[in-house]
């Protein structure tokens, strides 16, 4: 099999490019991987030198939103597995048209490329934040689209954009929609690893409000496996949510941080809300489950411990981004 993964570069996408080229049981036999990647800050090229000697591996550097880059890579691939997008909230809130150029508008590029081409399966991967906020109860497949983010509005159109390739060019599409991911290699600028370099440095971490924002939290080595399932078995079509199972406040997930760290409440600084900050994340995953066998294997207290030692361990990695 031929794979394209945009954005192979990044947190998500490299864990599921170096599964890939493993021997890890229920990956999909790749042939030939090609990474297309615009190496924003996110993308590092670090993240591959696992596996950047295997033959089958190709990196291209490019824009996901440029068709003369994009197009030819789609055309040579048999599946497109689509990670590229940009996706942090604050960033989308003083710069948006960062997030529909390539969210929306990249998005749209690979569907042109996969209808014209043909390729046998384009997996898109999404977020539950397109949903919005759910007081309680967790959001099926089928709940509408209400996000209230610009990034999580870029990543809903990106969504109905795939729907529509799918419905009208009969483009073999699938939609994942992941909870809150946490592991090795995710830049620190995300709350996970900003808190454990921050604590690692000496300072003090920064708590939105009063830290009763409550999401779902998914080792990406689980989120990934998912996606295994989806490129191997999704039925075209349809979307996929895949979650974690582990539901925290923000304030509770600071509190774990911290005792894994050593420390305590003196180092947490409390600063203003966002914007448009939402609650509650909260996914339903009995349809990859009954359809696919999705569950997550990665217990929260030991992928937590886990993360935090990689950190401890990889100063050489995290800290020139820290620098940058």
């Amino acid at each position: 099999m031929k794979v394209l993964v945009t954005g192979g570069a990044g947190f998500i996408g490299s864990h599921w490019v170096r599964r890939a080229l493993s021997a890890a049981p229920g990956v999909p036999d790749v042939t030939e991987l090609v990474v297309l990647d615009r190496f924003t800050y996110a993308g590092n090229p670090a993240n591959l030198d696992p596996v950047v000697h295997d033959p089958r591996l190709r990196v291209v550097r490019g824009d996901v939103a440029d068709a003369a880059v994009a197009g030819p890579l789609v055309a040579a691939a048999d599946v497109v597995v689509h990670f590229a997008a940009e996706t942090h909230v604050d960033r989308s809130i003083a710069r948006g048209a960062d997030f529909a150029r390539t969210n929306v508008i990249g998005t749209q590029v690979l569907l042109e490329a996969a209808a014209r081409h043909g390729v046998e399966k384009f997996v898109h991967v999404s977020t539950d934040e397109v949903y919005g906020s759910i007081p309680r109860g967790s959001w099926t497949e089928d709940s509408p689209l209400e996000p209230n983010s610009p990034y999580s509005a870029s990543k809903a159109s990106a969504d109905l954009l795939v729907r529509a390739y799918g419905r009208t060019h009969g483009v073999p599409v699938c939609t994942t929609r992941c909870s809150n991911n946490y592991g090795p290699h995710q830049f620190p600028e995300k709350v996970v690893p900003l808190f454990v370099t921050t604590l690692l440095r000496g300072g003090s971490v920064p708590l939105y409000g009063d830290g009763a924002n409550v999401r779902d939290w998914l080792h990406v080595d689980d989120h990934c496996r998912g996606i295994d399932l989806v490129v191997r078995a999704g039925r075209p079509g349809e979307v996929y949510n895949i979650g974690g199972g582990t539901e925290l406040t923000n304030r509770e997930l600071t509190e774990r941080v911290l005792h894994a760290l050593g420390a305590d409440w003196s180092r947490v600084r409390h600063v203003p809300d966002r914007p448009g900050h939402d609650l509650r994340y909260s996914v339903d995953c009995r349809k990859a489950r009954d359809e696919l066998g999705y569950a997550p294997v990665h217990d929260f207290a030991t992928g937590l411990a886990e993360t935090v030692e990689w950190y401890r361990t990889h100063e050489d990695w995290w800290r020139p981004l820290i620098a940058a």
